[in-house]
């Protein structure tokens, strides 16, 4: 099954490089992390979830057991300009709060059981995906 979703993404990837190549890196990456937290026992509930004045965009939506997790993806084509991670500076973990928080108040969740992640991908021949957990609190 798995050369099924492989094969599937690279169609899709294939498609999305005729428009914005960056873009194009964005949504593999995303279909990548999807995948790979979803073997790794999350349930994924939200993908591209935004708030509804738009201020705010969260990736991916997840349960991992009784907690629910906030998930950036970050992906780049090299490392050459650093890990990916560091592009989730203190501008972007504000908006991802504000996202989370609205979230929160519309899913009726606990903002105690909240966590915030984050998947690092580098693209390649195989994909380099990292899961760094708990990067930052919902304060």
């Amino acid at each position: 099954m798995n050369w099924l979703y492989a094969g599937a993404d690279r169609l899709r990837d294939r498609l999305r490089r005729r428009g914005d190549p960056d873009l194009a890196s964005g949504r593999r990456g995303e279909d990548l992390a999807h995948r790979y937290l979803r073997k790794a026992g999350f349930t994924v509930v939200a993908r591209n979830y935004r708030t509804s004045t738009g201020s705010g965009e969260m990736d991916i939506v997840a349960w991992e057991g009784e907690t629910l997790v906030f998930v950036e993806v970050k992906t780049r084509r090299t490392r050459e300009f650093g890990e990916p991670e560091r592009a989730v500076d203190p501008e972007k973990q504000r908006r991802l709060r504000r996202a989370a928080l609205d979230y929160i108040q519309r899913a009726g969740a606990d903002p105690g059981q909240v966590r915030f992640d984050v998947v690092s991908i580098v693209l390649g021949d195989p994909p380099s995906i990292t899961l760094l957990r708990d990067q930052f609190n919902l304060r």
